[in-house]
């Protein structure tokens, strides 16, 4: 049987979005960074929300949410496991999402003072982070 693979998650009361939203993108970075690599199981719904100190149908509904995206499968008995990346969506979906997520980016960061290269500058580093890590 697989070890289950720690996740170096944490959960901030100050942000904004919902618990269960911070679980999923936390996961997927993990597992678009390569931190969680193809066949990784992740933490048991209790061992996760133990570790968190949250609501087990929280993280429940998290890991739900990864397994309709395809993100994950679980398999009875033996856990959740990180499957291979795949696309789901079409190309105009995956633009209008693209052009929806730079849209609201924007209208965040608008008013933050900061000029045009200094922000794309910071977008190219958390982009360069967020890269499949690549593995000796």
């Amino acid at each position: 049987m697989s070890r289950r693979t720690p996740l170096m998650l944490s959960i901030a009361t100050g942000d904004a979005r919902p618990i269960n939203r911070q679980i999923v993108d936390g996961v997927r970075r993990l597992i678009a960074t390569g931190e969680l690599p193809v066949g990784a199981v992740l933490p048991s719904v209790r061992g996760l929300a133990q570790q968190l100190s949250i609501n087990p149908n929280t993280v429940a509904k998290a890991y739900g949410e990864l397994a309709a995206e395809g993100w994950v499968e679980s398999r009875a008995g033996l856990g959740l496991f990180v499957l291979p990346p795949r696309q789901l969506l079409s190309d105009a979906e995956r633009a209008r999402r693209l052009d929806d997520a730079v849209g609201r980016f924007t209208a965040d960061v608008i008013g933050l003072g900061y000029s045009g290269p200094e922000v794309l500058d910071r977008v190219a580093a958390e982009l360069a982070d967020c890269l499949p890590r690549q593995v000796a």
